[in-house]
């Protein structure tokens, strides 16, 4: 990127009422066929408009043809059950009934490839498109099939490669691997997780980036957080060794967290994409405010690679409030941006 601190989203973005019920993950969708086809198409257009008119310099498609940031892609591999359901602990902190993999998993088609080409003919800035991570899918699954957490990892994380080379070839500039696991199975994410990962990201030429946060703002997950105590050092176990991998961009969690900021020290080198936005509160950001965490993240992370963004996706808040916090980022951006320049 050329631009000075150019802003993204960390993924998704809350979706209109007249396609999913609003402020609600895996909201089934409420139209079918081709009309379904087509409200997914309108409402990936106003997700550009929206980040289009906040100043959002690298574009998303919000998620908005996808239920779910993970099972989504995961209904469209063969090896997959969905009607053979289990009750598991996603990352070890909600119970959730999940698929189970019965046999070799595969990627028949595509998955993703037409909708990413549906989202570069709708803007001609840089656009970013967001996948899940290895480790992450393996945690969101029964495996009664392979039975051994890393061998699935990396049979994912060859489906994932071959997702996201496509993805490349439609003309998205950034692919993003999201891993909140990594935030939780510490041993695994260094042992295997980070290797299965840039296999995913293998012979990509775009950049790319691994999302790594504490979650949506649901319950379960800010109930977790008051777990954590007065610092969120969780990123101290995985940095050092993102820091030495493949991975061009590192995402985080900034803004209203209890995380020190010096920890970004321990991936110096890399992009950085500070994460401004607070996605667990309905409380909009000040310009000013969104600023201030840039300003900090600054000791840290050099100008040239620092890439303003939300702390993790929208999806459960309002319309209002996620362009709140869209229109506040660009701006509080902007402000950092004339400092700089001055």
């Amino acid at each position: 990127m050329k631009r000075l601190l150019p802003t993204s989203t960390a993924g998704s973005l809350p979706k209109p009422s007249w396609l999913a019920e609003p402020e609600k993950l895996w909201s089934p969708w409420k139209l079918e066929g081709e009309h379904l086809v087509v409200g997914k198409q309108d409402a990936l257009r106003l997700a550009v408009d929206d980040q289009r008119h906040a100043g959002i310099d690298i574009v998303g498609d919000g998620e908005q043809t996808r239920q779910h940031f993970v099972t989504t892609f995961i209904e469209h591999l063969s090896g997959v059950d969905f009607e053979k359901r289990e009750t598991v602990r996603i990352r070890n902190r909600y119970d959730a009934s999940v698929p189970t993999v019965v046999g070799a998993v595969g990627r028949p088609n595509p998955v993703f490839v037409a909708d990413a080409r549906y989202l570069r003919a709708q803007t001609d800035q840089p656009i970013k498109w967001t996948l899940p991570g290895p480790m992450t899918m393996i945690d969101t699954l029964y495996d009664a099939h392979y039975r051994s957490r890393e061998k699935l990892a990396w049979e994912f994380a060859t489906i994932l490669n071959q997702e996201a080379r496509e993805l490349e070839a439609a003309g998205v500039d950034i692919i993003q691997f999201d891993e909140p696991a990594f935030n939780v199975f510490f041993e695994e994410a260094n042992d295997w997780g980070i290797a299965t990962l840039e296999k995913a990201a293998e012979g990509l030429q775009c950049e790319t980036a691994v999302h790594i946060c504490y979650g949506y703002g649901i319950k379960a997950n800010t109930d977790w957080k008051k777990t954590l105590g007065s610092e969120w050092r969780q990123y101290e176990q995985t940095f050092p060794n993102l820091q030495k991998s493949k991975i061009d961009i590192i995402s985080l969690e900034c803004h209203h967290s209890r995380v020190p900021l010096d920890l970004i020290e321990l991936i110096r080198g890399k992009k950085v994409m500070v994460g401004a936005v607070d996605v667990a509160s309905d409380t909009i950001e000040t310009a000013d405010e969104v600023a201030d965490t840039l300003r900090k993240a600054l000791q840290f992370v050099d100008a040239d690679k620092l890439y303003p963004s939300t702390n993790c996706g929208m999806a459960p808040l309002s319309r209002s409030v996620a362009r709140g916090k869209l229109n506040a980022l660009g701006a509080g951006a902007k402000i950092v941006r004339e400092e700089l320049a001055a």
